[in-house]
This record gives C-alpha cells, structure tokens and sequence, in this order.
C-alpha cells in the first residue's frame, strides 16, 4: 500500500469505498436533507473508510465525514492530529481534510518514504482548535451554513448538538441516526464480500474450537482456539458466546473454567471482524451422542431457519420473516416457543436494519444481508441456537454458509 502512487492509491480507494453512494443520495433526497454529518464509529468509517483508533476503542473522540447531497465527492473528514498516522495508512477515499487539536511530530532529515511524506502533507495542513470549529468551517467553505444538514447524534458528546446549533444558526439540524441506518441496510459488492468472508472464517473457528472437544476441556480452552483460527485469518475477535452443558441456556454466556463432559450441549453464539465488517452464526455441537429432547428441539429450531430463509424475498415484510420462524418451530416440536425476535440484519455494526420482529415496519430489500436465528433458552437444561448469514437476492437469498446448520455430534 505505501509505495502506491497518488493516481493508483485514489483508484483504489474508490474501488474499495463502502457508502452506498446512490442509496445516501436517494435517502437524502427523499427527506430534504441538503448534507448529512457522521459523527460515530460506524458510520464516519462508512462514510469515508477512515478507521479512527481512538473513536472505536473508548467513548468520547471526535471525527466527523461531511457528505454534500449535491456533490457527495465533495465530501470533507474532520480528523484529530493525533490520528493522521492512520489516515495516510488507510483506504480512505474523502479527499478534503480538516484536522483539529496539538500533536507533536519530528521528521528526519533527507526524503521521506512514500508513508511517511502522507503523513507529513497531512501535518502540513491548517489546524482547527476542536473538531465542531473544523466541522463549521467546512459547512461554510461548501456554503451549507443555512441548509438543513443530517447530523449522526450517536458520537456527539453532550452539548455539542447545541453547540453546533448555536455555530450555524440559520442552519435547520436534524438527526441523522436513523437515516445512516437506512442507508446501510443495503451493501454494496464491497460489503456483501466482506460479509462472506467474515461468516466463512466463523465457521472455520467454530470447526477449530470442535477439534479440540473431549471431556475435562474448559470453555475457555476452546474460545482459545476459536479466537486463534479468528485471528489467524486475519480478523479480529468481538463475539464469542461458548457455553457448555445448562451453561449454554445463558444467552450472552462467556467462556468459564467449566470443563465439558459427555452429552454435553456445545452452544456457539459467535463472530469476528473482518475488514471492519461483522459476523454472527451459532451452530450446535454435542459430546458424543445427543440426548433424544437435544435432537428433537435443534431440528425444530433448524427448520425454523430454513423456513425463514425460504420466506426472504424482495418486498416482504420483516414481521412476515418472524411469523414464518416462529410458527415452524412451533409445529416442528417446540409448541411453546417464543421470541423478540428471528434476526436481524448485519454490517459494519452487528445489529444493522432490518430487524426480523413480529412489530417491524421494514421492508426486506435486494442487497440486505442478514443474520436469521431462533434460538431456544432453558434454564437448568440448555440453549440451542441455529443462526447463518445470508444475503437478499432478486429471486431469494444467497447464503454465505459452507457448513449446515444441523446439529453436530464430536467424539468422546
């Protein structure tokens, strides 16, 4: 990446980038929005391709990605001095930098490497006291200082909305939270494969954990070796639900010293990162054979899915996915089950649009990827959880699944 040269490193972040540019400007357009402003980790990372450290690991630092409706390549990222080092390391495809707040930088003498001289010209560049004056700045050199501007409420601190307000006071600010959601329901190409690879390497960690399985081994052991195979495919770790034996009835159970035995239910809830993109599918093992409820109740529950996935078309109403879910299970073999809800859909965060709830209001969409689920609960027995990754096609779903969601039986 770094020996790039300015014309190859613009053409291949424009290849790479993962706004929905047509999607922004529709939604835009539709609701009379003349700029939209992301201010959260997701969302600036959407918007520009910027992975800004500080704002993904703790609460509090600021970076904003103005995007014009009018010209949304005349986009401007307001990003702190403390964090340019990243921005001339990264895809980012925003052009138009303001940066904010003191850093100190020493340069060596003589001619700087090709990463290096990135980061100097950033260095070089003006310097705004804090990020809302970087951000009005920029509202003003594009002449939106009086427009009606979306602005993503989630990563502001308290009283920087009014602060803002009080900045541009001809301008009309309304959030713009719901509008990023809408917009990143749809993937694009860059998304979509992404998505694939982050729930193949899942699959590929749940079968690393499963080679290890034999009685006296801890949860802890075998998330081990799942977040291992993670990490070797170059993700990173963020969910690993493992739970064994009335362990596994703990729906956001964390791996223990609880070691497992024979006929022991196995539950994976779990999904790393890969690209900056999630994953999230559950799959079922048992230690030796499974008792007869154990197979019973995944079958119910695995046809739920299946039922659900053949559902999923363009135009259908998300609640319509939950009902289909719900009542297979139930005729299946599990007549009092019951849920909030079947899935949801899957992105830069885990839980992006649509929601698969009996009360949604959304619309499944070509280009949605979702996570489809119906797990099951008891406490004092176990949890089972069937739940696989697909992506919305004209004609139906296309799933990311190389492995069945049907219930696994490992060696003693």
């Amino acid at each position: 990446m770094n020996d790039l040269s300015v014309e190859a490193r613009s053409q291949w972040t424009m290849a790479n980038r993962l706004v929905n540019m047509p999607r922004l400007q529709s939604i835009l357009s539709a609701e009379g929005i003349d700029a939209i402003v992301a201010t959260s980790p997701e969302n600036v990372t959407y918007a520009s391709g910027y992975w800004a450290l500080s704002q993904w690991i703790r609460r509090g630092p600021q970076t904003y990605v103005l995007v014009p409706a009018a010209d949304p390549e005349d986009a401007c990222l307001v990003a702190s001095s403390s964090l340019l080092d990243l921005l001339a390391d990264q895809r980012v495809w925003v052009k138009d930098v303001r940066r904010f707040g003191y850093f100190r930088m020493d340069r060596t003498e003589g001619q700087l490497d090709a990463l290096s001289a990135r980061q100097a010209a950033l260095e070089d560049l003006p310097v705004e006291d804090d990020a809302l004056t970087a951000l009005v700045a920029a509202l003003e050199a594009r002449g939106l200082a009086s427009a009606r501007i979306a602005v993503d409420e989630l990563g502001l601190l308290p009283g920087h909305w009014e602060q803002l307000q009080a900045r541009l006071p001809h301008a009309q600010l309304v959030p713009a939270m719901r509008l990023f959601r809408a917009i990143r329901a749809v993937k694009t190409a860059v998304e979509i494969n992404s998505l694939r690879q982050a729930a193949q390497i899942t699959e590929r960690s749940i079968a690393a954990a499963l080679a290890i399985a034999r009685p006296g081994i801890t949860e802890i052991a075998m998330a081990r070796a799942f977040h291992t195979q993670t990490v070797a495919e170059n993700a990173w770790p963020v969910l690993g639900c493992i739970g064994f034996g009335s362990r596994s009835a703990m729906p956001n159970v964390q791996p223990s010293e609880t070691a497992l035995a024979i006929g022991d239910i196995i539950r994976f809830d779990a999904g790393g990162r890969y690209n900056h993109y999630r994953a999230d599918i559950a799959r079922i093992a048992t230690l030796g054979p499974a008792p007869d409820r154990v197979r019973r109740y995944h079958r119910a529950l695995h046809l739920g899915v299946e039922a659900a996935l053949q559902a999923i078309k363009p135009g259908v109403a998300a609640s319509t996915i939950f009902d289909v879910a719900v009542e297979t299970v139930r005729r299946e073999g599990i007549p009092h089950y019951a849920r909030s809800h079947v899935g949801h859909g899957i992105g830069l965060d885990g839980y992006d649009l649509p929601d698969l709830t009996p009360t949604s209001s959304d619309l499944i969409e070509e280009g949605m990827v979702l996570c489809v689920e119906t797990p099951y609960y008891e406490l004092g027995w176990g949890g089972l959880q069937v739940e696989d990754t697909v992506v919305v096609r004209a004609d139906g779903v296309e799933t990311f699944m190389t492995t069945s969601g049907a219930l696994m039986e490992v060696g003693a």
